[in-house]
C-alpha cells in the first residue's frame, strides 16, 4: 500500500534489503507530524485526533496527541542539530505555554492535572514524553522560553513526582521528568527521590538475560525495549553519565542479543504482549543500542532491523488515507487494543525515531545494511530469565516465541479466567500470526475440560529452559482456571514442555489431578485460508485421533479477517501425558509431521522421541522436568 506523503526514492545500494536511508526516516517523521498537526487546537496545546476516545477521556487524549508527537519532533530536530524546517518547535512551545496556563480547567487548551494512576493517571505517562522532548530540544525550545512559562511547565511536570504511578514501568515516567528538571538546573530532593525510587524498583524487576519484568510479576513483552531499557539508557546517554551508561547499557546489550532475533525477515516484530498498536516502536531498543554503542549488532544489521520494522507497517496500511497512524496493527484492529488506547496512542511509535539521534555521518546510516539475525541461519535460543524460547527459520524468515514464563497476572491478583489475555496466556506467538480473539477458539492453547467446562492458562510458573545446536527447550506449569463454576479444581495442574528442533515443535503436556471423565484439547497456530503460511499439528500420544480437526475463528487475527485453528482432543483422568508435533511454515515446503518422528516411547513419566531427519533423540522427564537431546 502507498504511503500518503512523499518519500525519497529507495536506495538499494546502501540499503539492499529495505531501501530506506536516514532521509526516509526524516520524511516519515515529517509526514506523520504534518498529518497530526491538522487536528491541533488554536493554541497548539492539544491534538484531538479523530477516533473513539480512550477511558481517560477526550482532554487526556488531546494531551497524548501533543506529547507523543512532540517526542517524534524532538528526535527529528535534535538529530538534525537544531535544524527545524517545519518550524515544529515553535508550535510545541506555544502549546506548552497554553496548556500550562490554567491546567485542570475545562477549556479549549488547558492540560489535565497529573494525579494518581487510579484517579487520573494518563497525564503522568504523557509527562515523560513532554519532559524528554524538552530535554532533547533544550537549546532551541526550553532555553528560549520566558521564566514564567518555564515555571508553569515545571509545576505541571512535578505532578508526576507527587503522585503514585501504576506499579510497573510507570515509575520511569517521574524518573524521566526528574531527569529533565535536573538537566535544566531545577533539581532538588524531590527529583532525587523520584529517580532513586525508580532505579531501586528497576533493580528488583531484573530477571536476567537483559530482561526486566514489567512490575513485580512476570510480564515480559515489548515494554522491555520501548520503556524499561529506553528511559534509563537514554537518560544516562544524555547526561553523559559513564557509570550509569555502562550499567544500563550493558543490560541493553544483553537484551538485544536475544531481542534482535524477535523480528521476522519481513520486518515484523513478534505479536506478543500489550500495546501492540505502538507497532514500529518495537525497534527503539535496537536503534538506541546503535546510538549509544551498547549493542551486539553491527550498524548495518541494526539499521536493517529498524528500517525493516518501519517499512513493514508503512507498506501494510498502518496509516490512514490522511497520514494518521490507525488504532490497530496493519489497519484498524480492535482485538489488538487495550481500553487505555485512544486515537493518539499509536504515536508512542515515535520512540522508534530515537534512531535519528545518530547524525547523518554515523555508521548506523553510512554502513551498508547487513542481514538481520533471522536471515543469517536457523536458530533456536532459550532465555531462562523470562522463560522464553525463540525459534527462527531462515528459509521463510519466521520467528516463533514459545512462552513458558510471561503472563500478565500481578502477584497480589487472583487467577480469574474472566481476565484471560490472549496476548500473554497462549503457548506460542510469531512474526506471521496473531492470537485469536477471546470469544473464538484459542490458538496455541492446552485446555482441560472438566464437566464440559474448558480452562485457560493465567499465571505461568517457569520450570527451566536451555538450548543446544539447532534445538532448545522451555517448560512451565500452571493451574487450569475455569470461567464457569468453581474457578479451579483442587490438585489439578498442567506441566508443559516445548522442544524446538529445527522448524518443528514437540509439545509435551502432563495433566495431573484431573477428575475422571475429563477431556483435554490442544490447538496449533491460527492461520487464514488465503495466507501463505501453513499451520501443522499432529498427535503423537494421548489423543483420540492423531489428525486434528479444523476449528473456525471467525473474528480472525491481526493478519486475517477469518482464521482456522487445528485442534486435537483426548481423554484424561488422574495423571496423563499428551504429545503432539506442531509447526508454522511460510511457503510451500511445509514438513510432513506424520513422518517427522519415527519412534515414540512414554513410560512412567518419561517421554522419548526419535527424529526422522537425523536420528537424534529427545528425552523429557517430569518431576523435576529434565530435557536432553542426543545425536546418533
Amino acid at each position: 500500500m502507498s504511503v500518503p506523503f512523499e518519500l525519497p526514492a529507495d536506495d538499494h545500494d546502501i540499503s539492499p534489503r529495505t531501501g530506506y536511508t536516514r532521509a526516509h526516516w526524516e520524511a516519515v517523521a515529517d509526514g506523520l507530524l504534518t498529518a497530526a498537526w491538522r487536528w491541533a487546537t488554536p493554541g497548539s496545546a492539544l491534538l484531538h485526533l479523530p477516533g473513539r476516545p480512550s477511558r481517560s477521556g477526550v482532554r487526556s487524549d488531546g494531551l497524548e496527541g501533543y506529547a507523543r508527537t512532540f517526542l517524534a519532533a524532538a528526535f527529528r530536530v535534535a538529530g538534525a542539530g537544531g535544524d527545524d524546517p517545519g518550524h515544529l518547535l515553535e508550535r510545541y512551545a506555544d502549546g506548552l505555554a497554553a496548556g500550562t496556563r490554567t491546567p485542570g480547567r475545562d477549556d479549549t487548551e488547558s492540560w489535565p492535572l497529573i494525579l494518581d494512576f487510579d484517579v487520573q493517571g494518563q497525564p503522568m505517562v504523557e509527562s515523560a514524553s513532554v519532559a524528554l522532548g524538552l530535554r532533547l530540544t533544550a537549546p532551541w525550545l526550553w532555553d528560549r522560553l520566558g521564566t514564567e512559562v518555564q515555571d508553569r511547565a515545571e509545576e505541571w511536570l512535578r505532578g508526576a513526582l507527587r503522585h503514585t504511578p501504576a506499579p510497573n514501568n510507570w515509575y520511569l515516567f517521574p524518573y524521566t521528568v526528574a531527569g529533565f528538571l535536573e538537566s535544566a538546573g531545577r533539581g532538588d530532593a524531590e527529583t532525587a527521590a523520584a529517580r532513586e525510587r525508580a532505579l531501586d524498583l528497576l533493580e528488583s524487576w531484573y530477571r536476567g538475560d537483559g530482561w526486566y519484568a514489567d512490575g513485580d510479576g512476570r510480564a515480559f513483552d515489548h515494554y522491555n525495549g520501548w520503556a524499561l531499557h529506553l528511559y534509563p539508557v537514554l537518560d544516562a546517554h544524555l547526561a553523559g553519565d559513564a557509570d550509569a551508561l555502562a550499567h544500563h547499557g550493558g543490560r541493553l546489550r544483553a537484551h538485544l542479543d536475544g531481542f534482535s532475533l524477535m523480528f521476522g525477515a519481513d520486518g515484523a516484530p513478534l505479536h506478543h504482549g500489550r500495546s501492540l498498536t505502538y507497532r514500529f516502536a518495537a525497534s527503539a531498543a535496537v536503534s538506541l543500542g546503535a546510538v549509544t554503542g551498547h549493542t551486539p549488532l553491527t550498524p548495518g544489521a541494526s539499521r536493517r532491523i529498524a528500517s525493516g520494522s518501519l517499512r513493514h507497517f508503512l507498506d501494510r496500511g498502518a496509516l490512514t488515507s490522511d497520514g494518521l497512524l490507525s488504532l490497530g496493527w496493519y489497519g484498524p484492529h480492535e482485538a489488538s487494543l487495550q481500553e487505555y488506547s485512544g486515537p493518539a496512542s499509536p504515536y508512542w511509535a515515535s520512540k522508534a525515531f530515537v534512531a535519528l539521534l545518530a547524525p547523518a555521518g554515523h555508521a548506523l546510516w553510512t554502513d551498508t545494511e547487513e542481514p538481520a539475525p533471522v536471515e543469517e541461519a536457523d536458530r533456536v535460543l532459550s532465555l531462562p530469565g523470562p522463560g522464553l524460547l525463540l525459534q527462527a527459520t531462515r528459509a521463510d524468515g519466521t520467528v516463533r516465541l514459545h512462552n513458558h514464563g510471561s503472563d500478565h497476572v500481578r502477584p497480589h491478583e487472583g487467577e480469574s479466567a474472566a481476565d484471560d489475555d490472549p496476548h500473554y496466556g497462549r503457548l506460542a506467538y510469531s512474526t506471521r500470526t496473531g492470537p485469536t480473539a477471546p470469544a473464538n477458539v484459542a490458538d496455541n492453547h492446552l485446555s482441560v475440560e472438566v464437566a464440559g467446562r474448558p480452562s485457560v492458562r493465567r499465571r505461568v510458573h517457569p520450570l527451566g529452559a536451555g538450548h543446544g545446536d539447532g534445538w532448545g527447550w522451555a517448560a512451565s506449569w500452571h493451574r487450569p482456571v475455569f470461567v464457569a463454576g468453581p474457578p479451579m479444581v483442587p490438585g489439578l495442574t498442567v506441566e508443559s514442555v516445548t522442544v524446538a528442533h529445527g522448524g518443528l515443535e514437540l509439545r509435551v503436556h502432563r495433566v495431573v489431578g484431573a477428575p475422571p471423565g475429563s477431556r483435554v484439547t490442544l490447538t496449533g497456530w491460527a492461520t487464514g485460508p488465503e495466507e501463505p503460511v501453513v499451520s501443522g499439528l499432529h498427535g503423537l500420544y494421548g489423543w483420540d485421533d492423531p489428525v486434528p480437526e479444523a476449528v473456525p475463528a471467525p473474528q480472525g487475527t491481526a493478519w486475517t479477517s477469518w482464521a482456522r485453528v487445528p485442534r486435537l482432543t483426548g481423554g484424561c483422568g488422574g495423571t496423563t501425558v499428551h504429545l503432539a508435533l506442531a509447526c508454522l511454515t511460510a511457503g510451500p515446503d511445509a514438513p510432513s509431521l506424520e513422518r517427522a518422528v519415527t519412534d515414540v516411547c512414554v513410560d512412567d513419566g518419561t517421554v522419548e522421541v526419535t527424529w526422522a531427519e537425523d536420528g537424534s533423540r529427545t528425552r523429557v522427564a517430569f518431576g523435576p522436568v529434565e530435557v536432553c537431546h542426543t545425536r546418533p
